[in-house]
């Protein structure tokens, strides 16, 4: 079976995840084809487009998400994701149960005693009015029939795991702040989301090892459960695997990938590209070797902004009156420090609507 180095692993995220060269994709396409940004950060998707989409004007991300075609939601890990309107009513009730035993996974001691059926009956009942209510205002209306169960503890079972919701805007429009109001999804889209499929049967997680496979791979299954936060898809691999070819890593690890899918040359020349905070393109994968080194592994999970230099992270960045600072990880030669400054002096143009230009490389 054929080993594939760090290098050409890091090579193939680099074109599934569209930072290999910008795409002409149009805005929607990219999310699709990225099964979502992680968008806790409502601001941090704007960045990870401009990043991968030619010419992206954020204003047609803020549009999708004021026309209902692109959605706010509690989906994979239980972050929230900016994903499809398709992808999420699809997709749902395929992660519920994940969901839910995150959130008892924190608040287990605290809704002891609670029912969760009823819990989730009163919110939509508290929801039925197609009023979007903060967590607070949710947890307010319906904490009387739990006065001993901590409100957080109520809200975060409801908003993440029991109600399917969308954060509705102005929350996660361009330039535009906005608390979360929640509203549930199937309200906020004006469609149902799909029922789970006959026991025995798992075509949506099929769906997810296609798609992950497409953004991500070639992947261990390893990597598509950190991706996915979702433990059940062996069955679904295995109905898929036919489609599918197989290597390893240099650890040994079986690899999965479609066939067709693009596995560059290790030697492909990889532009500098800045990504935003929990870029799924590190945080997608169980190993992140591909990309980040183990020393720097924790940068991805402590909302760090980081730069590509070479197709690694070398560097993290901040924005502060309109000036890109940049902090190196390593060394940089001439030319990597060339190519980073450009690169940050076009970032900088693109977050201050063209009125700056500015980039500063700070000290190790």
């Amino acid at each position: 079976m054929t080993v594939l180095d760090t290098r050409t692993l890091g090579r193939a995220t680099l074109a599934r995840q569209l930072l290999l060269d910008r795409a002409d994709l149009s805005t929607l396409g990219a999310v699709a084809h990225l099964g979502g940004l992680q968008a806790q950060e409502p601001q941090e998707p704007f960045v990870g487009l401009w990043s991968r989409i030619r010419a992206f004007a954020p204003g047609e991300l803020s549009d999708l998400l004021v026309e209902r075609r692109v959605v706010r939601t509690h989906l994979m890990r239980r972050t929230v994701h900016l994903v499809t309107a398709d992808d999420a009513l699809a997709w749902r009730s395929r992660h519920d149960a994940m969901l839910r035993q995150k959130v008892l996974g924190v608040y287990r001691a605290e809704l002891n005693g609670v029912d969760l059926g009823e819990l989730a009956a009163a919110g939509r009942e508290t929801l039925a009015d197609g009023e979007p209510r903060t967590m607070a205002e949710l947890t307010r209306a319906v904490a009387d029939r739990w006065p001993d169960t901590p409100p957080r503890a109520l809200g975060e079972m409801l908003i993440a795991a029991l109600v399917p919701m969308a954060q509705v805007p102005p929350r996660g429009l361009w330039r535009t702040k906005g608390g979360v109001r929640n509203l549930p999804l199937a309200t906020w889209l004006g469609r149902e989301i799909a029922p789970l499929s006959p026991a025995g049967s798992d075509p949506v997680g099929q769906t997810l090892v296609r798609r992950y496979l497409a953004a991500f791979g070639p992947a261990a299954t390893a990597d598509l459960r950190a991706w996915s936060g979702v433990a059940g898809l062996p069955a679904a691999v295995a109905a898929v695997r036919g489609e599918l070819v197989a290597f390893r890593d240099e650890r040994g690890r079986e690899l999965l990938d479609l066939p067709d899918a693009p596995r560059p040359d290790p030697d492909t020349p990889a532009p500098v590209r800045f990504l935003p905070a929990f870029d799924n393109a590190i945080l997608g994968y169980q190993d992140r070797g591909r990309i980040i080194d183990d020393a720097h592994r924790g940068l991805s999970v402590a909302g760090e902004r980081v730069v590509l230099v070479d197709g690694r992270v070398a560097a993290t960045w901040t924005v502060a009156d309109d000036t890109v600072t940049v902090t190196p990880l390593r060394p940089f030669s001439r030319a990597e420090r060339t190519a980073v400054t450009e690169e940050g002096s076009a970032l900088s143009a693109f977050l201050s609507d063209q009125d700056s230009e500015r980039v500063r490389i700070a000290p190790r």
